[in-house]
C-alpha cells in the first residue's frame, strides 16, 4: 500500500516562505520520480515542481522557477518543496505525487503519477 503524506502548510504572508514535506511509504521511494501539483479554488490542478528519482534533475514550472526548490532526501523517504517570497497566487492546497514507473523522468503530466497526497492548504495573504 503506498502511502504519501504532506505536511507545512499553513497561512502566510506575502513575501514569507513554507516549507511543504512529503513522506512517502510502500515503494522504493529512491527509485521514483516525484512532483508537486496545486489546484487553487475554481481551477484545474497545475504542475509545480518536479525531481527525478536520483535528485539530479529538477522541473519548475514558470510561475515558481527561481521562487521554489524542490529536493529530496531518499534515506527518510522525503520529497520537500521550499517555497519562498509566496504571493496572494501561491494560495492552493498542495498535493505531492510519486511517479507511475520506476526509473523514469520527472514530468509535468498529472497522468504519469499514479499515487497522490491528501494534500495540504497554502494560503498567502497580502
Amino acid at each position: 500500500q503506498v502511502q504519501l503524506v504532506e505536511s507545512g502548510g499553513g497561512l502566510v504572508q506575502a513575501g514569507g516562505s513554507l516549507r511543504l514535506s512529503c513522506a512517502v511509504s510502500g515503494r522504493i521511494f529512491s527509485d521514483y520520480a516525484m512532483g508537486w501539483f496545486r489546484q487553487a479554488p475554481g481551477k484545474e490542478r497545475e504542475f509545480v515542481s518536479g525531481i527525478s528519482w536520483g535528485g539530479g534533475r529538477t522541473l519548475y514550472a514558470d510561475s515558481v522557477k527561481g521562487r521554489f526548490t524542490i529536493s529530496r532526501d531518499n534515506a527518510k523517504n522525503t520529497v520537500y518543496l521550499q517555497m519562498n517570497s509566496l504571493k496572494g497566487d501561491d494560495t492552493a492546497v498542495y498535493y505531492c505525487a510519486v511517479a507511475k514507473l520506476r526509473w523514469s523522468p520527472a514530468t509535468p503530466t498529472p497522468r504519469d503519477y499514479d499515487y497522490w497526497g491528501q494534500g495540504t492548504q497554502v494560503t498567502v495573504s497580502s
